[in-house]
């Protein structure tokens, strides 16, 4: 099967946008087309004048959509979830899970085994919670919390692939688990936590090398203690997940981390939970009541913020006028920085030999189509 989209703009991570056109040759992005040259021939042909074709989004942590959370543990929620966030441009996305007990979370995990397949890819799992720190829970369930075990993760591995792991490092045996995770393939991420510099250090040298949607939940900058902020502000070679809804993080924030860490390793999440594409409402996560008010997700009791209902391609807006960068920068934080992170080869570019996953786009970043593997899964 081949697809030539033609007429439109191509926006691809460090590379000046420019007119053309692509061909998807199966799954594969065959070629782009400039200005002028001659059009190939194709099975479909799709006119995308006035849009710009990005990479398709690859949202690593989120938890819900349209009313259904991946901890539901049923195959309606995940076939659900994995169809509407073609809304948002999103081509790949980890499942998140919550602080739960095993057998809940093994049911999400099971539920995910028999995804249908219809919407965004699922290659793998992260695992959030429920190692996580106590005085840290956030909108996580503390009746759940456990200490580092490897065995549950070995258990849970086995049922459907963890691709991340999201834990408190200062917990007993944090910097062991770091190398046991590594071990098995899983990326490791500080989350949920209260710890210091020295703990992070200590970790970073067992291979630690993300944070967990940067700034919240986690040890703040301070001149005397710079914690896991200033961790992530100081070494270059740490990913930093960032909820870009302009709540978790001010936009003062957000240009600030952008602009002292540097586009290439900052990574835009969703962290939605199941009111994402659901008007304003009472919801749930985790079996902990949900108040959903003017875009803000907040636990009835107590009111801290409960995961977003932020999409991705209003995230990447949202940072292009916030930072001020170009779009084929900001580009990098919406994809490749994902890929790169989980090690993930030939996704997050236009261009020839990569995987065909694109998103088109309006001048006020709606998503008008996605296409997964050359395939168009969503048009507006």
């Amino acid at each position: 099967m081949r697809t030539l989209i033609k007429n439109c703009n191509i926006a691809s991570p460090g590379v000046e946008i420019k007119h053309g056109g692509i061909l998807f040759k199966d799954k594969i992005i065959h070629s782009l087309i400039t200005p002028g040259e001659a059009l190939p021939a194709a099975d479909i042909v799709i006119d995308a004048e006035g849009l710009t074709a990005v990479p398709g989004f690859i949202d690593i942590h989120c938890h819900g959509r349209n009313s259904f959370d991946f901890c539901d543990g049923t195959e309606e929620a995940v076939n659900t979830i994995g169809l509407h966030k073609l809304e948002e441009g999103v081509t790949m996305m980890l499942p998140t899970t919550l602080t739960l007990s095993e057998d809940a979370i093994a049911d999400a995990f099971n539920a995910v085994s028999k995804y249908n397949g219809k919407g965004v890819k699922m290659p793998g799992i992260h695992l959030e919670g429920p190692f996580v720190n106590p005085s840290e829970v956030g909108a996580q369930n503390p009746a759940f919390v456990k200490m580092p075990d490897i065995k549950i993760v070995e258990r849970l591995n086995d049922i459907f692939p963890i691709h991340k792991l999201s834990f408190a490092p200062e917990l007993p045996g944090g910097a062991d688990f770091v190398t046991d995770l590594l071990a098995m393939g899983i990326v490791p991420s500080a989350a949920h936590t209260s710890a210091k510099y020295s703990v992070f250090k200590k970790c970073y040298a067992k291979g630690l090398r993300n944070l967990t949607h940067f700034c919240n939940q986690m040890t703040p900058l301070h001149h005397r203690e710079i914690g896991l902020v200033g961790a992530g502000l100081l070494h270059n070679s740490v990913f930093a997940e960032m909820i870009c809804d302009m709540l978790h993080t001010s936009p003062d924030m957000i240009k600030l981390a952008f602009k002292v860490k540097g586009i290439d390793h900052m990574i835009l999440i969703s962290d939605a939970m199941r009111a994402s594409g659901m008007p304003d409402g009472e919801y749930s996560l985790g079996g902990l009541p949900v108040i959903v008010a003017k875009g803000a997700a907040r636990l009835e009791e107590g009111n801290a913020l409960a995961g977003s209902v932020l999409k991705i391609n209003v995230a990447l807006k949202n940072i292009v006028n916030i930072t001020g960068l170009p779009l084929s920068d900001a580009l990098k934080s919406s994809s490749l920085n994902a890929a790169h992170s989980l090690n993930y080869k030939n996704v997050g570019r236009i261009e020839t030999g990569f995987t065909a996953d694109v998103a088109l786009l309006d001048d006020d970043f709606n998503v008008h189509k996605t296409f997964v593997d050359g395939e168009l899964r969503f048009e507006k």
